[in-house]
């Protein structure tokens, strides 16, 4: 759950018995209750691509138990409907956290049918703190700026430097938002999606999210089951997880699929040429990985970066030829441009980026209990490294900030809820993001609800992306809130979409609504 501008990964500690329905402090009323319901000035803000995208903004209380205190904006986009008969607002959420809403508003609109997405007012935003909404964070800019330390902490200078990297970012983040940090929460972006319905106008809401963006649905509707009209979650967080649990689990999902990126590579041998046997093309990226440690790749391409660069391919196979490609130049041919672009395209870290980071941290930080310990960590993660190397201590580092957040953990939503209509969910088999057993949970959890699942799927966010037997499911929900029904752990089952062939055979497969879609949801969130 991370992305090159934003990014997304999920995971914490969460010990049993810990789950509170609502953390202390939260506030469930609804802002009518508190004060006079705002409304939106909607303006045209279309592109190329999505023409008929309008733009708005709301102001929300900074915190929602003080409903007439700070305010804060919130920037919404919006698709209006134009059947005649409208099904209300879908709020559309491509995950985290820290992912700007506003373009997928558009996507969702134009690539749902016609007919489907005439009946809705596709609603897109950007969660408090993201993006077009102010304050927007950022908290240390600069904080990926290559050359990082390797992330794999082989010495104790290693460890000196990346614990440095991460205490200084947090005391950042306390240093510059003080006020704002105990406020950047998922409970307080869920009630900011109540104040966007009473903004709207709708009695209930339909919703539509991609990653965090399920939890952040999950949790929306344990808080406000009343107003929830249909629900879609889209590869999906375990909640029992969030976050430190569910980071770990990722760690081994990735090594999975960038195994599998290496079967890859070696079935098109007479394009690539690193061989046909995916254990010793495997030993070849690590060996890359250490030379590049001793001498990155254009003085911005280390060991740490070139993780960074081949993380996108677990979330989306689609971008497995681009790597292949940069895997190969450097191997067979000693050649760093392909690889110093591929930095550039997948894991270079912009404006957006440093905010979507921000955002990330201080959302996950503050939603629950991490090890303050390091010796935790420390062992937890050397244990991970010993079976799963690919992305252990890469993704470790990444979220370690939230061993020493300056602001209190809340307890994590217990998201259980047998009070809501039918509910879909989507999930593959072999998704790395968010794997499986996150999509079984939240099945089990939301009574009612129905499962689709991607046989042998190893993308994160599967809906909207080309395989039209799952968007079969989703348009026959939106029109009808019709789900199927199964007696196995899934209540419906679609083949996986087609793996991609090497950019110079003539079958490409690449869905080009797939790539639009990744491109939006990003990389880790």
């Amino acid at each position: 759950m991370r992305t090159r501008a934003a990014v997304l990964c999920a995971a914490a500690a969460v010990v049993a018995g810990s789950f509170t329905a609502v953390p202390a402090g939260a506030s469930t009323q609804h802002p009518a209750q508190a004060t006079r319901a705002a409304t939106v000035t909607w303006k045209k803000c279309g592109t190329t691509d999505y023409p008929t995208l309008q733009c708005g903004s709301l102001k929300v209380p900074l915190d929602h138990a003080n409903p007439h205190g700070k305010q804060i904006t919130l920037a919404l986009s919006r698709v209006p409907h134009t059947a005649k008969t409208s099904q209300g607002p879908l709020l559309v959420n491509p995950g985290g956290p820290g992912g700007s809403g506003l373009t997928l508003a558009g996507f969702v609109a134009s690539a749902l049918p016609k007919t489907v997405a005439a009946q809705y007012d596709v609603i897109g935003f950007d969660p408090r703190g993201v993006g077009d909404s102010t304050p927007a964070l950022d908290c240390k800019t600069g904080h990926f700026t290559p050359v990082r330390p390797d992330s794999v902490p082989g010495t104790p200078a290693l460890e000196r430097a990346n614990l440095t990297r991460a205490q200084s970012f947090a005391a950042a983040c306390g240093k510059k938002y003080a006020s704002v940090l105990p406020y950047i929460d998922t409970v307080s972006a869920v009630q900011d999606m109540d104040s966007i319905r009473q903004a709207l106008g709708a009695r209930k809401i339909s919703y539509f999210g991609y990653s965090y963006g399920t939890y952040l649905g999950a949790v929306y509707a344990k808080l406000f089951p009343e107003r929830v009209r249909r629900l879609v979650l889209d590869s999906i967080v375990d909640p029992t997880g969030v976050w430190y649990d569910d980071n770990i689990g990722q760690d081994y999902a990735f090594n999975d699929r960038h195994r599998a990126l290496m079967a890859w590579i070696a079935k098109y041998d007479s394009t690539y040429k690193l061989g046909t046997d995916p254990e010793k093309i495997e030993a070849k990226w690590y060996t890359m990985r250490a030379a590049l440690a001793k001498k990155p790749a254009g003085g911005k391409v280390g060991a740490s970066e070139l993780e960074d660069i081949f993380i996108p391919g677990g979330y989306y196979n689609g971008y497995w030829p681009r790597l292949a490609e940069a895997f190969a130049a450097y191997v067979n041919d000693k050649e760093s441009g392909p690889l110093e672009k591929a930095y550039d395209n997948f894991a270079a870290i912009d404006a957006s980026g440093d905010n979507g980071y921000s955002v990330y941290t201080s959302v996950q930080c503050r939603d629950t209990s991490w090890p303050r310990g390091w010796n935790q960590w420390r062992k937890d993660n050397w244990q991970v490294y010993e079976k799963a190397p690919f992305m252990a201590w890469n993704n470790a580092w990444y979220n370690a900030p939230c061993a020493f957040w300056p602001v209190p953990s809340q307890h994590p939503v217990n998201i259980a809820n047998g009070k809501l209509p039918p509910v879909l969910l989507f999930q593959a088999t072999d998704d790395a993001a968010t794997p499986h057993q996150g999509g079984a949970t939240v099945h089990r959890l939301l009574y009612g609800s129905s499962l689709v699942v991607e046989q042998g799927g190893g993308n994160h966010g599967i809906t909207l992306s080309g395989n039209a037997c799952l968007d079969k499911y989703l348009s026959t929900y939106l029109t009808n809130g019709k789900v199927p029904r199964g007696r196995g752990e899934a209540d419906a089952v679609c083949e996986k979409t087609p793996d991609p062939k090497p950019l110079a055979a003539k079958a490409a497969s690449t869905s080009a609504r797939g790539s639009t879609l990744h491109g939006l949801l990003g990389f880790r969130g």
